[in-house]
């Protein structure tokens, strides 16, 4: 079935701000009391009513929402306009955000979120005749202490390889919490597969939370870098301040990075509309400068729907599946029972670790490999051996991705542990997979029922 809206989700809305009554704030105080200035609020367990119905395996995916800014840039000759489209790109997700002050899911062990997006693209930029494409996703919880989400989304059709991590760390800053967005995004386009892109995350803080209203602020620095192209862009966040500014603020210069030259000024509001101007603006009279044009505006662009299989065909560890008791707590403000099965799930990862230790077997991903040399966790079929024919290409990651769990351990989440993964190589790297994937080898389920619904979702219906 076709997933087209993802519950308590907004988009481009001003600010999220939440009043709460009187006995959450209550228990939201007696949480604060016993916290530090600067305390890791990782092991802190939170009450059950500032949570996000959904995984941030899934969150991940509103950062793919709007392909269609980027599915043609391998085939740009100018790398400023490359550059160009993957900051674009990098924009256009923050948009969509959950009601009201709300944080994901912290992902277990193991958990893993997939799916896909169906939609038709014009054959070449501006071209009236349009070809059909298909993106595939997988998000993978790699680790657990430190938290770490690895993912991995790719269209085979329009050479485009989007793949990184999140590395979150929760910080208590007195009226605010704070989550600080470690981990990488890189991406890479198969026919210029040197030219690689890379960019952080912004912070994101939850203000309010001891006196005033609560409300949701994306903030800091982020650079985007391709080392090949020698371009770089510097991203500002804005926070609002006490006497001025405004909401969601952005800015930004995309520079050449040995020489400083500043090629464009990006200023604007992530959540309305974001503007380019080439040169350096300065902060003064625009008077003989080039006007800023629209580089993204919310209103124009709606968001391409993604494709999840039903709970009924999901496995254990899918995320959807495993915290469809918590989410239909929450949204039926069952929060007793939100918070009992949220307990059971937290309970039943521990019990899992603890016989892992005690067997002396560690937990090695579904998906994804480590490199240790790099700390990067890199998906498990390498851009070099993936098929250059898209259709062919398409078959073979979604025999990886969909294929069923090769181990007990990997397929039962509640029930008995089964047969553990063995030990990872005496050397420290992870094996790699057990079999080959060919094309035939396909989830259980049949993905190719999944079919898009008949008219994408605009900004204002998700």
């Amino acid at each position: 079935m076709a997933d087209t809206e993802v519950s308590g989700v907004d988009v481009g809305s001003e600010v999220e701000q939440e009043v709460l009554d009187d006995e959450p704030r209550s228990i939201l105080l007696g949480l604060i009391s016993q916290l530090r200035k600067g305390m890791d609020l990782h092991r802190v367990t939170l009450p059950t009513f500032v949570l996000e119905p959904r995984s941030m395996c899934e969150r991940v995916t509103d950062f793919m929402s709007h392909p269609e800014l980027i599915i043609h840039t391998h085939l740009k000759e100018d790398p400023v306009e490359r550059f160009i489209d993957v900051v674009r790109f990098f924009l256009s997700g923050w948009h969509i955000k959950p009601k009201g002050v709300k944080k994901p899911y912290n992902p277990v062990l193991g958990e893993f979120f997939r799916c896909r997006w169906s939609f038709s693209t014009p054959a070449t930029p501006g071209s009236s005749s349009t070809i059909p494409s298909t993106s595939l996703y997988v998000c993978e919880q790699v680790s657990h202490h430190p938290p770490i989400s690895a993912w991995y989304y790719v269209n085979p059709r329009h050479k485009l390889i989007i793949s990184g991590d999140v590395r979150p760390k929760s910080r208590f800053l007195g009226n605010s919490a704070a989550t600080l967005m470690g981990g990488t995004t890189r991406i890479v386009m198969r026919d210029r597969p040197e030219e690689v892109y890379e960019m952080g995350l912004p912070n994101v803080y939850a203000r309010g939370i001891v006196f005033g209203t609560m409300y949701m602020e994306v903030a800091d620095a982020v650079v985007v870098r391709c080392k090949k192209t020698g371009l770089v862009a510097e991203i500002d966040f804005k926070v609002k301040g006490f006497f001025g500014g405004e909401y969601n603020g952005v800015g930004g210069k995309i520079k050449r990075e040995k020489s400083g030259e500043v090629l464009h000024t990006i200023s604007g509001r992530w959540s309305d509309t974001i503007y380019i101007q080439k040169g350096d603006a300065g902060g003064v009279s625009l008077s003989g400068k080039s006007k800023p044009q629209v580089l993204f505006e919310v209103a124009k662009h709606s968001i391409v729907p993604k494709m999840v299989a039903t709970e009924a065909e999901q496995e254990d560890y899918e995320s959807r599946k495993l915290w469809s008791k918590v989410t239909r707590g929450l949204a039926t403000r069952n929060l007793d029972a939100a918070t009992a099965e949220k307990s059971a799930i937290e309970n039943r990862q521990r019990k899992l670790g603890k016989e892992r230790a005690e067997k002396g077997v560690e937990w090695k991903p579904r998906f994804f490999n480590l490199d240790s040399e790099n700390d990067t966790y890199n998906f498990k079929l390498r851009i070099e051996d993936m098929p250059q024919d898209p259709e062919e290409a398409t078959k073979r990651i979604s025999g990886i991705i969909y294929a069923a769990p090769s181990s007990d351990a990997y397929a039962n989440f509640w029930g008995p542990p089964g047969t553990l993964p063995s030990p990872v190589e005496s050397d420290g790297r992870t094996p790699s997979p057990t079999r080959d994937f060919d094309d035939g080898d396909i989830c259980p389920m049949d993905i190719s029922a999944l079919t898009p619904p008949s008219s994408p979702v605009k900004p204002d219906d998700a």
